[in-house]
């Protein structure tokens, strides 16, 4: 993942000045054409956290105590939504294996996993809450996010851990 050129960090700092941060990221980082993890540098904390991606299986293990939450995984034909617990993985054959009785299951190339970042950010005027897997080119692999109650509030006990995280590793 390269930083962001001197004026594309411009475009993208006016972009989120004037509202465009509080949609899809990825809808701004293609607009703008640049990648997720540029538009995810330019956010100024408390709104990110950066942590090394060697880090992934040790974030993993966090984040299957968190309960059902919400995957994602997004791309430019498909934004897959799945809700579940996340399983425990075990690393073999070059993947990050993960079974169990949830409906997220499968095999992560999580080698290619360079950041992950925690983001806490306005979406669509309601704060929202993930982590963030992003790849060397600075694509999201997939996120998970705090799950919503019947409210549409987050869920406190989640929102308790995803802050918690933060501020364990978002350092």
């Amino acid at each position: 993942m390269s930083l962001a050129s001197p004026e594309a960090s411009r475009r993208i700092r006016a972009a989120l000045d004037e509202g465009g941060g509080g949609g899809v990221l990825e809808v701004l980082a293609s607009r703008l054409g640049v990648s997720l993890a540029q538009i995810l540098d330019e956010l100024e904390p408390p709104a990110v956290a950066r942590i090394a991606g060697d880090r992934f299986a040790e974030i993993w293990e966090k984040l299957t105590a968190w309960g059902c939450v919400l995957f994602i995984v997004h791309t430019q034909d498909i934004v897959l939504e799945c809700s579940g617990s996340l399983p425990p993985g075990t690393e073999a054959q070059g993947y990050f294996n993960i079974h169990g009785s949830s409906p997220i299951a499968g095999h992560i190339k999580a080698s290619n996993c360079k950041a992950i970042y925690l983001v806490d950010r306005l979406f669509h005027g309601r704060r929202s809450c993930s982590v963030q897997f992003l790849n060397g080119d600075g694509a999201a692999m997939f996120k998970v996010f705090v799950r919503r109650d019947e409210a549409r509030e987050l869920v406190a006990e989640q929102l308790a851990l995803f802050e918690a995280l933060k501020r364990e590793l978002g350092k």
